[in-house]
């Protein structure tokens, strides 16, 4: 199982020293988010600052760009990094693709599949000199001119993986991608009962025998209890946020929490943020994040996700810029 650290910036410079130690320390891989800056960039930088560790999205807004633009992107970070990139997609929900991108919203899951399906054959019309003709519902790649043909990659093609969090994308994740990316806001049981079934039914149509697991994982993790308790203190306010979201509520149904899904939804509506950590009690909190000591920490994601995960990627919650250091050493030195 392999272990990968969030790289977050303000400036995409700032990737070059915060990348090198990362993979100094002995991460396998980093990985940015969309959020107030770009995805890719950061990773660009990353490239020429490391050499060994996998580059990763995780994730970038798919409906937010088209085919072209995304295999291109592919494409020119997997030669950068000279093989190491793995492209994470998302679908983000219909209000941020709507009204602060600009950008059709439908379908999500089907249009997911279309989207990645149109990447891989403008990828194998590059890689293997096929004519690219791909049609579909929502879109349509059938003009490639050698001028804009960047030919056979040297290091291959980089992987694709997708986010997924209900049975439907987590499906068409192992039905057309070659790996998940589990949203952070999960649970042991929404695991057993939602993600793997629906894996199970992606991969029976795929026959993917290469299908990988990434799992995103809430931490709250530190010896000193004064740090611990602020690690908590911004873990409760992050699952309020995230239990709000009608997307969400199918991990809170799994275990009689739909009410509390209800409360906080209209808590959001109203902008009383400060009001919904207090919904998030301590089983919610054993139960969908990691919360302890450092090696307490380190135990439970190796109980939890060594079976199921090829890698995990943690997000911590610490004041303490330290905390992911001092756990992927103890992580290393595990018994």
């Amino acid at each position: 199982m392999k272990i990968d650290a969030s790289i977050i910036t303000r400036n995409p410079e700032d990737a070059s020293l915060i990348a090198s130690r990362i993979e100094k320390s002995g991460f396998d891989g980093l990985f940015t988010f969309e959020g107030p800056h770009d995805p890719f960039l950061p990773l660009a930088v990353s490239a020429l600052n490391t050499s060994k560790i996998k580059l990763i999205t995780s994730i970038a807004i798919a409906f937010a760009r088209n085919p072209m633009l995304l295999a291109n992107i592919g494409y020119d970070l997997q030669l950068l990094s000279r093989g190491r990139f793995i492209m994470g997609l998302g679908s983000q929900i219909k209000p941020h693709i709507e009204k602060r991108f600009s950008m059709p919203w439908s379908s999500p899951a089907k249009r997911m599949r279309e989207m990645i399906q149109a990447i891989k054959s403008i990828w194998n019309c590059w890689e293997n000199g096929t004519d690219l003709d791909f049609t579909g519902e929502f879109y349509n790649h059938t003009l490639m001119t050698p001028l804009f043909n960047p030919g056979k990659s040297e290091y291959g093609l980089p992987s694709i993986y997708l986010a997924g969090v209900g049975p439907l994308m987590t499906s068409v994740a192992a039905e057309v991608a070659d790996g998940l990316m589990v949203h952070p806001f999960h649970t042991s049981q929404s695991l057993n009962t939602i993600t793997i079934p629906a894996v199970n039914k992606g991969l029976q149509i795929s026959n993917n025998q290469d299908f990988k697991i990434s799992i995103g994982v809430m931490i709250a993790a530190a010896d000193e209890q004064q740090e611990l308790d602020k690690a908590i203190e911004g873990l409760r306010t992050q699952l309020g946020f995230y239990g709000s979201t009608p997307a969400y509520k199918v991990v809170l149904e799994e275990h009689g929490w739909e009410n509390i899904h209800l409360e906080l939804n209209k808590l959001s509506k109203q902008g009383s943020w400060d009001e919904m950590p207090k919904l998030i009690n301590d089983e919610m909190l054993e139960k969908i994040a990691i919360v302890g000591s450092i090696n307490s920490a380190r135990d439970q994601i190796c109980e939890r996700y060594s079976k199921i995960a090829e890698r995990v990627a943690p997000t911590f919650f610490n004041p303490n810029a330290e905390a992911p250091f001092n756990f992927i050493k103890a992580f290393n030195e595990r018994p």
